[in-house]
Parts: structure tokens; C-alpha cells; sequence
């Protein structure tokens, strides 16, 4: 794809168009968004309210609500506690492939980077998954990088049916796709598709992602509701903090989830909240103005707006502040991770590079433990198939 040449706005040929006025709602809503605009009393009006709205939320995401986040974090427990009680789900992430067609330029899997590439085959990504098995969790989310050619959607599918055989719940990571896809892949056992938006400023987006099929801005964030229309169970939301302006990217992340739970009412619907991280060939890369404070801001921000909503917390993040924050407000953690290929079988090295650099390298043992240690309870599985 000539980056010289390719609009980002406009979709190329085999890109399915959606007529849905979601983006442009989101998209208007955040550039509308101005945060300097909220005063204490907006904000202690958000915290008073039992169901809160856009403008509620808008306020939580303000810089003058940094004064209140001890009272956004007690909030947020009880909302944690109603709806989830004390259990904090595991699962971790497999990346079955690192070949990528796109140039975005703050990811270590980009395909200008010189890194090891690989891609397990049907045999490895099943010693794979009983490897993880054997560790007692339940749940596995899929990666690639994003290759249509070295992982096409047949090939995802046969990772969904071999994942089948381990875990009771399957979510994938993967490039976008068209709503028929989706609908082969859930037929193969996915259950969940996360798309990382990465930011919603579309003029940053383009700087951003300068060639691949990724540089196509709506097809990227339409593909939620793609995949709900496709028969996915639920989908997951997030901006990558530290990209752009993290207040405005959160805002639009979590309008985006509002609206399509409005459209698709029995969606399950999930919000992860990563930060930049340094990758391979480039550790500068990192967020600038995100720091421990104003992402703990965030993710209160949305479990008070949208109580019913999973929150993962990456392994982006450092052992304490996790700790922290599955006692008030994330209810999904991730455990015994890896982003490099091939990574969970002892006896064989590393076939292919790490997406990005992890900070919490704990076992699913330790992960378990520290969570009990919080007087919670760690879950495998709380879904039920009939």
C-alpha cells in the first residue's frame, strides 16, 4: 500500500463499510471534549450521581478530578465490589505470530523493525496451549501480528479450534476483519475480539500508521461492532495511553464502548488500559505524560461511568500498582506472560521477538497468590456453556 498515495479516511477494496453513524458520534463527542472546562463542584456532581452520564463522565477525566481520586477510588471499589464481588479473573495471552504488514511506528512487531519473525504451526501452538493449561487457567487470549498473508483467517481459526480443546474461554487480538469472519472465527470457538484503537485523534493516527491496512482509520474503529454482528459474545475497547492527548483518547475510548452497548445491548463489553512501553531496537519509546496517578484516574473513570464493564490490567504495568488496582477497580489480570513466540514450552527458546517489554513477569501461582493475599478470589471461568 503506497503510503504517498493512501488516504487514511477511505476504505480499499475488500474492506466490508458498515452503515453505522457510531464513529462519527464518538469522534464528534471527543472533539467536542474539553476537559479545562470542569470545575470541583462538576466533578463532585459525577461522584454523587448513582448512574452516571457522557457529561459525568467527561468531568472524572478532567485534570481538576486528580484532586478527588482517593474518593474516585472508593467509589469505585464498592461499584467493583456490587457488581463483580471479590473475584478477579485470570487468563493470559498467546502470540501464535509476529509477522506484520503494517508500519506503525511505536510497535515492535512493525514490518520495517529487523527483529526475528515467526509463526507457530498447528503442532506448536497446541504444545503451546497445553503448556499453559497445565498452569490451571481457563481462559486464553490469541495475538498475531497483523498479516492477512502469514496469518490468514483460516489459519486464526485453526488456533480457535485447537484452543478449544484447553480453555473454556477464548478472546482474540488480532488484525480487524470483515463481520463474515468474525462470524467463521466465533464458529471456530472465539468468543471475544479486542481491538486496540490506539488513538482517536484521526490526524494523529495518520503520523502514526504510514503504510498496511491499519492505516485505515474507520475500518479500525468499526470493528467492534463488526464483530458483535458477526455473533462475538463481547467486545474489548482501548486507546494506547500516551500516543496523544490520553484524556481526550480516553474519553472517546470510553464513548465508544457507551454507544455500541446502547446499539448491542447484550454485548459484553471490556476496556483494557495500556500505556506505551519501550519495544526492541527502540526503548525510547515510552508515554510521556501518563503517569501512575492519571492512569489509575482513567480506570476509575471508567468503572464509575460503565459499572457492568470487565477492566483488564496489563502487565505493561509494574507489580504494586496491579496489586493496587484489582483491589479497586480492575477485575481481569493477566498471568505467566509472555509477547514473545513461542514462549510458554521450557524446553524450546524463544522462536520469534517480543512485541513490547512486560514489566510484571510474575507466574500464574504468584499472580494467584497475590490476589488472595487481597482477600479476593481468583476466577478461571465463571461462563457456563448449554
Amino acid at each position: 500500500m503506497d503510503e504517498q498515495r493512501t488516504n487514511h479516511m477511505e476504505y480499499v477494496p475488500g474492506m466490508e463499510v458498515l452503515e453505522s453513524n457510531v464513529m462519527n458520534q464518538v469522534i464528534n463527542s471527543m472533539n467536542a471534549y474539553d476537559y479545562n472546562k470542569y470545575t470541583s463542584q462538576d466533578v463532585k456532581r459525577a461522584l454523587q450521581h448513582e448512574y452516571r452520564t457522557p457529561e459525568d463522565f467527561a468531568a472524572l477525566l478532567s485534570p481538576t478530578a486528580e484532586k478527588f481520586i482517593e474518593e474516585m477510588a472508593r467509589l469505585a471499589k464498592e461499584e467493583t465490589r456490587k457488581h463483580f464481588g471479590n473475584s478477579v479473573y485470570m487468563f493470559t495471552p498467546i502470540y501464535i505470530a509476529n509477522y506484520c504488514e503494517n508500519y506503525c511506528i511505536y510497535c515492535g512487531f512493525n514490518c520495517h523493525n529487523k527483529i526475528r519473525r515467526a509463526r507457530l504451526n498447528s503442532e506448536e501452538i497446541d504444545r503451546e496451549m497445553q503448556a499453559i493449561a497445565k498452569t490451571g487457567l481457563e481462559e486464553i487470549l490469541i495475538l498475531t501480528g497483523e498479516s492477512r498473508k502469514m496469518s490468514d483467517v483460516k489459519y486464526i481459526g485453526e488456533a480457535c479450534k485447537i484452543a478449544r480443546k484447553y480453555f473454556k474461554m477464548v478472546g482474540l487480538e488480532v488484525y480487524p476483519m470483515n463481520s463474515d469472519e468474525y462470524e467463521y472465527l466465533h464458529e471456530c470457538g472465539a468468543d471475544f475480539v479486542t481491538v486496540f484503537q490506539e488513538t482517536y485523534n484521526s490526524d494523529k493516527y495518520e503520523t502514526l500508521h504510514l503504510a498496511g491496512h491499519k492505516r485505515i482509520f474507520p475500518y479500525r474503529i468499526n470493528a467492534q461492532e463488526r464483530a458483535l454482528k458477526g455473533g462475538m459474545r463481547g467486545v474489548g475497547f482501548a486507546a494506547l495511553l500516551g500516543l496523544d492527548d490520553f484524556r481526550k483518547d480516553a474519553f472517546a475510548t470510553g464513548m465508544h464502548a457507551y454507544l455500541l452497548q446502547r446499539k448491542y445491548p447484550h454485548a459484553e463489553i471490556a476496556f483494557s488500559c495500556p500505556r506505551l512501553r519501550p519495544i526492541i531496537n527502540n526503548d525510547k519509546i515510552n508515554p510521556k505524560d501518563v503517569h501512575e496517578p492519571q492512569l489509575l484516574q482513567v480506570i476509575t473513570a471508567y468503572r464509575l461511568f460503565m459499572p457492568f464493564a470487565s477492566i483488564t490490567i496489563s502487565t505493561r504495568e509494574c507489580e504494586r500498582f496491579r496489586n493496587n488496582v484489582i483491589g479497586l477497580a480492575a477485575t481481569k489480570i493477566s498471568a505467566g506472560v509472555s509477547t514473545g513466540i513461542g514462549s510458554h514450552v521450557e524446553e524450546v527458546e524463544d522462536k520469534g521477538d517480543d512485541q513490547f517489554e512486560i514489566a510484571d513477569t510474575r507466574s500464574v501461582d504468584e499472580v494467584y497468590e497475590a490476589i488472595k493475599e487481597q482477600g479476593l478470589q481468583p476466577v478461571m471461568n465463571d461462563y457456563v456453556y448449554v
